[in-house]
């Protein structure tokens, strides 16, 4: 059985799913099991993609007007049609012709795996040059010191002479939970 699944980004008048439904309904997709979100393809929580995940089954082939229109991003559009693959149900996107069901469609999607894959790979080893590089210039990454060194050695010299944290948080401007948090990471 063919399952559809359509998404327009925004709710109201100002996009409509008419187009892809005719598409999907000129594939053979009886509408009766076409499922449909109005959410941006960033939001995780799509109740119609969930419900479309759940009602097919070994067999079925899942069929969206575009792929974009799928998957979040490459990585979760390959994520969606592996959880298919293993449950046997089939892909197709009408607009890139792709079909998994297809040896030649199943090879395409693998190269978009790739690509994928390929392009984290990438990212990684960029951010990575880039923190080394910071590192060799004596840049430390991470979110700056609340308290600065010299603040916090009088903070501790006051500490030791017996002023309470009450106290040092009133006289230095310094929020309790700030101090606490200090504290802490100057122990370690």
């Amino acid at each position: 059985m063919l399952i559809g699944y359509m998404r327009v980004s925004t709710e109201g008048d100002r996009q409509s799913t008419d187009l892809q439904r005719d598409a999907l309904i000129n594939a053979g997709i009886d509408e009766r099991h076409i499922f449909e979100d109005k959410a941006s393809g960033s939001k995780d929580d799509r109740a119609g993609l969930v419900q479309a995940l759940e009602y097919v089954k070994s067999g079925d082939t899942l069929v969206v007007w575009k792929l974009d229109r799928l998957g979040r991003s490459l990585p979760h559009l390959i994520k969606i049609v592996n959880e298919l693959k293993a449950k046997k149900v089939g892909f197709k996107s009408l607009t890139e012709g792709m079909d998994t069901s297809s040896p030649s469609g199943e090879l395409l999607f693998h190269v978009f795996g790739a690509l994928a894959q390929f392009e984290r790979s990438l990212i990684q080893e960029r951010v990575n040059a880039g923190l080394t590089a910071a590192k060799k210039r004596g840049r430390v990454g991470g979110r700056p010191l609340a308290i600065p060194p010299e603040k916090m050695d009088a903070i501790f010299e006051a500490l030791n002479n017996g002023m309470s944290k009450a106290a040092i948080c009133r006289t230095f401007g310094v929020k309790r939970s700030t101090l606490i948090d200090a504290l802490k990471r100057r122990e370690h």
